[in-house]
């Protein structure tokens, strides 16, 4: 078995059709690939949905070949002041296309964290090199795009992959690259992941690499996270009153998965809305829950608010909807 190859590159979409879902994006895209024609395009949505798999599959059904040549990437994470745009992109962008193509494109990801003066720069490039440059923004939240860009863009919206679609490709990885997986571990790898394909791809390299049998209980260890089980049980004891023993699994949750306060805080929203409780208990669950998480953000202890959170439910009266 090979597992010294980043798998999350090694299955890498080639073309649009191995694009897994996103359907809605995918055929707009190849009618610009029909039509030979291309905008400015905006892909914004959670990580791990496609949107740089899609660009780079779009170029390489546009181009051929020759698709290195006439596509650049850039991570404004990493380079995110005004400079980046008057020099690295103004420069690729002055070149003419290669090999006989209408236009080259430049990938900017991770566009949301340019600073508002590179944004408002990249405005007018946009504009001045549109006849031979394309420009694919990708964000995770289109919100922080300065409206000027946005309406220059043809918006596209990525949605958090679905569960079956995720099983299919994971386990053809899986079958691909002879790893032994179960069906509670290939469970327990779409719930962790929560519609996120790179994080799937990369849990299933990190427990494949143990060269044992792929199971729920070495994908909880390996990717720290707590079995819904559990936190469901933790929850159970506190709206019961009994704040010890709470306490105890709080304790034996943290210590044993290696769990953050945040990371704990998540998975907990995620087994409360899943439970059927009283709606108005549900909102002092939920209330409560959004003030310790505010407060571990602003720095508190991370134990003592968990501890304070439990003595809130402790203190509810249990009425779970029949």
């Amino acid at each position: 078995m090979m597992t010294s190859e980043i798998w999350v590159e090694k299955y890498r979409p080639r073309n649009l059709d191995e694009v897994v879902d996103q359907r809605h994006v995918v055929n707009h895209l190849k009618s610009y690939v029909k039509s030979r024609t291309l905008p400015h395009l905006l892909f914004s949505g959670p990580p791990g949905t496609g949107k740089t798999a899609c660009a780079i599959a779009l170029s390489r059904e546009l181009f051929g070949e020759n698709w290195k040549s006439n596509f650049i990437e850039l991570n404004a994470s990493d380079e995110r002041g005004i400079d980046v745009v008057r020099n690295r992109i103004k420069n690729f962008a002055r070149l003419a296309p290669i090999g006989g193509a209408e236009f080259k494109i430049i990938f900017l990801d991770e566009a949301d964290a340019l600073t508002p003066d590179a944004q408002s720069a990249l405005r007018r490039t946009m504009e001045m090199y549109s006849s031979n440059c394309r420009f694919i923004l990708s964000c995770n939240y289109s919100s922080k795009i300065i409206e000027p860009i946005q309406s220059r863009c043809a918006v596209y919206r990525f949605s958090p992959l679905p569960d079956e679609e995720m099983r299919k490709r994971l386990l053809f990885i899986a079958e691909n690259e002879n790893v032994n997986i179960t069906e509670d571990g290939l469970e327990a790898i779409v719930y962790i992941s929560n519609g996120d394909m790179r994080r799937a791809i990369n849990v299933l390299q990190a427990c494949a690499s143990l060269g044992t049998e792929v199971n729920s209980e070495v994908v909880h260890r390996i990717a720290s996270f707590a079995r819904p089980e559990e936190i469901l049980e933790l929850v159970d004891t506190a709206l019961q009153g009994d704040f010890s023993k709470a306490r105890n699994k709080l304790e034996e949750i943290l210590l044993e998965y290696g769990l953050s306060g945040s990371d704990l805080i998540s998975q907990l929203y995620r087994e409360l809305i899943r439970r059927s409780i009283d709606d108005e208990m549900m909102i002092e669950i939920i209330d409560a829950l959004g003030e310790i998480d505010f407060r571990i953000t602003e720095g508190a202890n991370e134990f003592i608010q968990l501890n304070a959170f439990l003595a809130r439910l402790c203190s509810m009266k249990k009425k779970e909807a029949p």
